[in-house]
C-alpha cells in the first residue's frame, strides 16, 4: 500500500508541477502582452502629441515645447522621445547626454533596449509626413518597473504554488489513504485466511472491489465444498465397506462353506456391492460443483465430439440429434458436464430403437436438459427404482445400472432436480432442471 501511495504522490507532484509551470508562464505571457498593447496605445498618443507640437518657424521646422509633457524635461524621468527629419535629430531633455537608438522599423519594439541608468525601454516608432517633410518620431517609456513587478509576481506565485502543492499533497494522501483502506482491510483478511483465523472475506466493500471479493469467496466456497465432499465420501466409503468386508472375511475364513451351494453367488454379490459403493462415493468426491471462471462447458465445442463417440459405440443405425441454442455455455465444470450428458445419452442409446434426441434450453431461473429415446420406456410405477445406483430393470442389457445414479449425484451436487416421463418419441424422457448457480 505504501508503494502505491508513493507512486500516486510522485505522479501527482509531477503533473501539478508541469501544469502549474505551464499555466503560470502562459498567464504571465498573456498578461504582459495585454499590458504592452495598453502601453502601446499610450505611446502612440504621445507620438501624435509630439507631431502636433511640430510647427513651422522663421528658420524652418520647430518644436513647440509648450505642447509637450513636462516629463520630457526632467532628466531620466522614464519618458523619452527622438524626432528624426531631414535637417537632423531632436532628442528630449530627459535623455540628458544619453543617446536613444532609433528603432529599425515602425511599430512597437520587442527589444527593450538599455537606456539611461540601466533602464529597459519600451519603444514605439511612428513615421509621418508633416509640413512637406518625412518625420520619424520614436517615443520610449521605462519598462523596468513593470519587469520588476513581474519578477515579484513570479516569486509570489512560486511561493503560493509551493504552499498549494504541499496542501494538495496532504489532502491527496488523506484521500488515497481513505480510498485504499478497503484494500488494506482485504489484505489483512487474506492474511487471516492464511493463518486460519477466518473462512471468508467480508462482502461489505466498495463496488469496485465487490467482483474481486466475490470471486475470492466463490473460490473459497468451491475449495471448502470439494474438501467436505471428499471427507464425506471417505467416511461414507469406510462405513459402507465395513459390513461387506466383514461378510467376505467370514466366508473366507470358513473352510466348510467352500463346497456349499450358493457360496460363489454370495461372494460375487458382496464384491459387486463393494464395487458399486466405491464407484458411487469416489464419484461424489470428484464432482467439481460450480465451475471456476474459464472452466465452463461450451456446447458448440463439446457436443459434436460426444455425439460422434456415442454414435460409433452404439452403431450407425442409431440417429443422434441435438436441439441446443448456438453459443450456449453451461456454468459448470467441463468434466462433470461431459459425465452427466454422457451417462444420460449412453443410457438412452442402450434402450433406443433408432433415435435419441438431446435438448438444452435456458429458462428464467436456470437451464433445462432433456433426453428422449424411442425405446420401450419405463412404467410409471417403476421409474423411481431406476434412479437408484446399480438398479436395472432388464439384465439382458449390458451395464452395471450406474448411469442414472451418477446423473442423480451430479444433479444433486448442482442443486437441480431429475424427473422421468413419457417421451414424445414413445420411449423415456429424462429431464433435468438446473439452477444457474450450483449447490
Amino acid at each position: 500500500m505504501k508503494s502505491i501511495q508513493a507512486r500516486l504522490s510522485l505522479g501527482l507532484v509531477a503533473v501539478l508541477v508541469v501544469v502549474g509551470v505551464v499555466l503560470a508562464q502562459l498567464t504571465l505571457w498573456l498578461f504582459e502582452a495585454g499590458l504592452q498593447r495598453y502601453l502601446e496605445n499610450g505611446l502612440r498618443n504621445e507620438s501624435e502629441t509630439l507631431l502636433v507640437a511640430l510647427v513651422r518657424g522663421p528658420s524652418g521646422l520647430q518644436l513647440d515645447e509648450r505642447r509637450i509633457s513636462a516629463a520630457y524635461q526632467r532628466p531620466f524621468s522614464g519618458h523619452y522621445f527622438r524626432i528624426d527629419f531631414d535637417q537632423g535629430t531632436w532628442r528630449s531633455r530627459s535623455l540628458w547626454d544619453m543617446n536613444m537608438p532609433k528603432p529599425s522599423a515602425p511599430g512597437l519594439s520587442d527589444r527593450h533596449e538599455l537606456g539611461p541608468e540601466g533602464q529597459e525601454l519600451l519603444t514605439l516608432r511612428a513615421d509621418y509626413r508633416r509640413l512637406g517633410q518625412d518625420i520619424s518620431i520614436s517615443v520610449a517609456q521605462d519598462y523596468s518597473p513593470v519587469r520588476e513587478g513581474f519578477r515579484r509576481l513570479q516569486q509570489i506565485g512560486l511561493g503560493m504554488g509551493l504552499v498549494a502543492l504541499a496542501l494538495v499533497l496532504v489532502l491527496q494522501r488523506i484521500t488515497v489513504t481513505r480510498s485504499l483502506r478497503p484494500l488494506e482491510r482485504a489484505r489483512q483478511q487474506i492474511a487471516q485466511l492464511q493463518q486460519g483465523q477466518r473462512s471468508q472475506l467480508d462482502d461489505e466493500v466498495p463496488s469496485e472491489l465487490a467482483p474481486l471479493v466475490g470471486q475470492i469467496n466463490h473460490l473459497l466456497n468451491h475449495t471448502e465444498d470439494s474438501l467436505r465432499r471428499s471427507r464425506n465420501a471417505l467416511g461414507n466409503l469406510g462405513h459402507a465397506l465395513k459390513t461387506p468386508l466383514a461378510v467376505l472375511l467370514s466366508l473366507a475364513s470358513s473352510d466348510r462353506l467352500h463346497g456349499v451351494p450358493g457360496f460363489s453367488g454370495q461372494m460375487r454379490e458382496q464384491l459387486e456391492q463393494i464395487q458399486q459403493r466405491l464407484a458411487r462415493e469416489l464419484n461424489r468426491a470428484r464432482l467439481a460443483g460450480d465451475a471456476l471462471p474459464g472452466a465452463q462447458f461450451d456446447c458448440d465445442a463439446e457436443l459434436p465430439g460426444l455425439l460422434g463417440t456415442l454414435g460409433m459405440i452404439h452403431g450407425e443405425g442409431l440417429r443422434l440429434e441435438s436441439d441446443v441454442p448456438a453459443g450456449l455455455l453451461l456454468p459448470w465444470d467441463r468434466e462433470d458436464s461431459l459425465e452427466l450428458l454422457g451417462n444420460l445419452l449412453d443410457n438412452a442409446c442402450k434402450w433406443a430403437d433408432s433415435e435419441v434426441r438431446l435438448g438444452i434450453a435456458s429458462t428464467a431461473v436456470g437451464y433445462q436438459l432433456w433426453v428422449d429415446d424411442d425405446g420401450p420406456g419405463i412404467p410409471e410405477s417403476r421409474r423411481q427404482q431406476v434412479l437408484e445406483r446399480g438398479s436395472r430393470l432388464d439384465e439382458q442389457v449390458d451395464g452395471h445400472g450406474l448411469g442414472l445414479g451418477i446423473v442423480r449425484d451430479i444433479c444433486d451436487a448442482w442443486g437441480g432436480t431429475l424427473s422421468l416421463a413419457q417421451s414424445p418419441l414413445g420411449g423415456l424422457r429424462v429431464t433435468l432442471n438446473l439452477p444457474r448457480k450450483g449447490a
